[in-house]
């Protein structure tokens, strides 16, 4: 049986490495300024949020991106749902979640409330504000075909594609084009080409354009309308 728990390693005492894959989960210089730029600016977020958005995710990790997600959508105070569902192959334990995120305080009230949930065994979690968490456990190569949602946005945020790259393929990046709805968007830290290669062939509208910090360029991607 395949090992499904997340094998870590701390860089600089406060940032979680994947010893798997050799690559930290989040940006060593900022993470939540990393997600901001990446995962929720890529997005056109929050200016795209309504009532029922959904939001999917490759990697879930330490949950930074559904906290930062959740802050946006309060403070742009945002009406009712915001969907938000997470495909994670080696779920993080409570206790390494809770040191991962203690990097960031101004997002405390909010980890309290996931770290909790999470220490219970949920992966259906009701965020407060609106905000429904659905992790699914699992090889997103199997578990997302199987899926019934579609996305109004994506965040692909798995580990680097030299190191993950089953992650990447093009079969998954056809699957997460076929649960995005027209017009809906995807946005990911690497702008390796046959990352953007692979979302051009599944039908996407691919940019490459300036990524966060050190990193020249991201991807962004659009689905079109029919």
């Amino acid at each position: 049986m395949q090992d499904q728990r997340a094998d870590l390693e701390w860089r600089e005492g406060a940032v979680p490495v994947s010893t798997r894959f050799d690559d930290p989960y989040f940006s060593l210089e900022n993470g939540l300024a990393e997600t901001r730029h990446t995962f929720l600016a890529g997005n056109g977020l929050p200016a795209r949020f309504r009532d029922g958005f959904h939001i999917a995710e490759l990697g879930f990790g330490t949950g930074l991106n559904a906290l930062a997600t959740l802050q946006a959508w309060m403070s742009a105070g945002a009406p009712g749902r915001l969907d938000f569902t997470s495909f994670e192959a080696y779920p993080m334990d409570a206790a390494a979640m809770e040191q991962a995120l203690s990097a960031f305080p101004e997002l405390a009230p909010l980890a309290t409330r996931l770290i909790d949930a999470w220490a219970s065994g949920a992966h259906r979690i009701d965020m407060g504000h609106g905000m429904l968490l659905h992790v699914v456990a699992g090889d997103a190569r199997e578990t997302l075909p199987a899926w019934d949602g579609r996305a109004d946005a994506w965040f692909l945020d798995g580990f680097s594609p030299a190191k993950n790259p089953e992650l990447w393929g093009s079969d998954l990046m056809q699957a997460v084009a076929d649960h995005t709805v027209p017009g809906g968007t995807v946005a990911t830290y690497t702008a390796a080409g046959h990352v953007r290669r692979a979302l051009a062939a599944a039908g996407l509208a691919v940019e490459r354009v300036p990524g966060y910090g050190r990193k020249r360029h991201m991807t962004s991607a659009r689905k079109p309308q029919p």
